[in-house]
């Protein structure tokens, strides 16, 4: 990580959420109470949808008192718009909000708002993303999300923005594998080489800084390596490289 760079959350699902208040606080803490909202990953979903995100996180930031900006990129067109890139300008948490996240990584790889946020990111802001934006901020999401779905070899799938290049991420993990028991086995058939497969759970983040990684909220995080899975909850340090 480099010097000053802000905390990164990756967050299972809860964004904008009561049981998120206390995980947004710590990555607001001691920055200006001023968050920019992408709702990029929904966009696919149609303008209601991005509406409902953008206005779901108005009222939960606004009863802690922090000023919403929002940062609508619909697409890799629009986040090469200077001015939605400016909109990054001096906020203290940037959020990645969910849906697909292969629309959210190929939307931003590579644009003026994507290095709009990692500016920011490395000049002290927090970095968040939840479900899809956890995807997108760490080496992406098989090819097929869908229940079902067809595993992949190793390395296929889409590549997310490889920000947090050393993880993959499933989140929603307690959800998904009550509804896909082999959900770590067909992850692992995707998960691209050199990267650590981690499981995060509902209402829960995984929060990293220079120091390490931490779990927040009332779930747990799993790790999954050659031995037997480990498991990590409110409070816990997590063995893992930092961001």
């Amino acid at each position: 990580m480099a010097s000053g760079s802000g905390p990164v959350a990756l967050v299972g699902s809860g964004e904008f959420l009561d049981q998120m208040v206390a995980v947004d606080a710590g990555l607001l803490d001691g920055r200006p109470p001023r968050v920019a909202i992408l709702p990029t990953a929904a966009s696919l979903e149609g303008s209601g949808r991005v509406n409902w995100w953008l206005e779901l996180g108005r009222r939960h930031y606004g009863a802690m008192g922090v000023e919403v900006v929002a940062v609508p990129v619909g697409n890799r067109a629009e986040a090469d718009d200077p001015g939605l890139a400016g909109l990054i300008d001096e906020v203290g948490l940037i959020y990645l909000s969910g849906g697909d996240p292969h629309h959210l990584a190929s939307s931003l790889r590579g644009s003026l708002v994507w290095r709009a946020i990692v500016a920011a990111w490395h000049g002290g802001a927090a970095l968040a993303g939840c479900s899809a934006g956890a995807m997108a901020l760490t080496s992406g999401a098989p090819a097929d999300l869908g229940p079902g779905g067809v595993r992949g070899s190793r390395g296929a799938g889409e590549p997310g923005l490889g920000l947090i290049g050393h993880l993959a991420v499933i989140p929603h993990f307690d959800l998904l594998e009550q509804r896909r028991p082999d959900i770590v086995e067909w992850f692992g058939g995707w998960q691209p080489a050199g990267t650590t497969l981690v499981g995060v759970e509902e209402d829960t983040a995984l929060v990293g800084d220079d120091g390490g990684w931490q779990v927040q909220g009332k779930g747990a995080v799993w790790v999954f390596g050659e031995g037997e899975p480990e498991r990590f909850v409110d409070g816990e340090a997590v063995s893992l490289a930092p961001p």
